[in-house]
């Protein structure tokens, strides 16, 4: 068992997230034990306590507490050339700063509670050097399309800014139950943590002042229809909550098809695959080379298999969202 120690972030490690900081250097702790710490305030940030999705800064003090030795841990086990495979085919797009994948609906980007197989845990099966890229942002398990991982501390530093200062555009595509009136708009309001119906968590609207509230935005189109009964809503968030998507489309009373947790009474729509409607379809960012990137990933099948049924021409023209 190590001491207490006080480690100054560097330079390279400028905009990380605290718990993919920590992971880096001190690989052999689970991700149970780091939120512990970081609810106990065991592990702390210039003295204060923080969560885990905190940004360091370079010049920082981080304090961590007495950790096991890193022989103590169980030894690693060794991917399988399925997931390997799985891992290598999810790739759009690579350059020496970063990866774009096409994640999967259903595949979680992180660990926690019950979830031993995700992105962040097959990340190795991307390594350059023996050095496995990095996370930058993140999806919800259910939701499929474009995620970005970094290669290098510089372009995790670079990436984790832009996503942080919201100088990135992404645009989500989505199937809803029913067809959102008007047909192009704007969702905005506070936004909390509350629990549903079932006892679950789920995000809530709540009025301005309430705990824990923050504003979300979320700009919306209708680019296609099938009657009165299911659209295709183009969607660009301006915000970055959790949920934020879903919870918008269930307060215009049209939520996304086979959304688990932002139901409705209206009857589910038949045909579909029992998944999630949502898929990342592009983000477009700055590179840390200096250009503009724009990437692209195509539709999931269940989400693939919802166009084919509704008549939706994915290649159709769609028009810009200004804020």
């Amino acid at each position: 068992m190590s001491g207490v120690q006080n480690i100054t972030v560097d330079e390279g490690d400028d905009g990380s997230r605290l718990d993919r900081w920590f992971k880096r250097k001190f690989p052999h702790i689970p991700h149970g034990r780091v939120e512990k710490y970081l609810r106990t305030g065991q592990l702390r940030v210039e003295g204060k306590r923080v969560k885990g999705k905190v940004r360091l800064e370079a010049g920082q003090n981080v304090r961590v507490p007495p950790l096991p030795e890193p022989g103590d841990k169980k030894p690693a086990r060794r991917m399988s050339d399925a997931d390997i495979n799985f891992m290598k085919n999810m790739v759009i797009y690579e350059d020496n700063d970063l990866i774009a994948l096409n994640k999967p609906a259903g595949l979680a980007v992180q660990g926690g509670t019950n979830t031993t197989r995700h992105i962040d845990g097959m990340l190795l099966a991307l390594a350059y050097k023996g050095t496995p890229p990095r996370l930058v942002h993140r999806l919800d398990k259910d939701t499929s399309g474009v995620l970005v991982v970094a290669k290098n501390a510089k372009s995790a530093a670079w990436l984790g800014k832009a996503f942080q200062n919201r100088s990135t555009k992404k645009i989500y595509w989505g199937i809803t139950q029913g067809v959102p009136r008007p047909a192009t708009g704007e969702v905005k309001g506070y936004v909390a943590k509350g629990e549903g119906f079932d006892g679950r968590e789920v995000m809530m609207a709540v009025r301005h002042g309430t705990p824990g509230a923050k504003h979300a935005r979320t700009l919306y189109q209708v680019a296609s229809s099938a009657g009165n009964r299911a659209a295709w809503v183009v969607m660009q968030p301006l915000s970055g909550r959790k949920h934020q998507l879903r919870l918008h489309m269930h307060l215009l009373e049209t939520p996304l098809a086979f959304d688990p947790k932002y139901t409705s009474d209206k009857e589910e729509l038949g045909g579909l695959a029992p998944q999630l409607h949502l898929h990342a379809k592009s983000l477009t960012l700055p590179h840390p080379d200096g250009h503009t990137i724009e990437l692209h990933a195509a539709l999931s099948a269940h989400m693939q298999n919802a166009f084919d049924l509704f008549g939706f021409d994915e290649n159709m023209t769609i028009e810009e969202m200004e804020p």
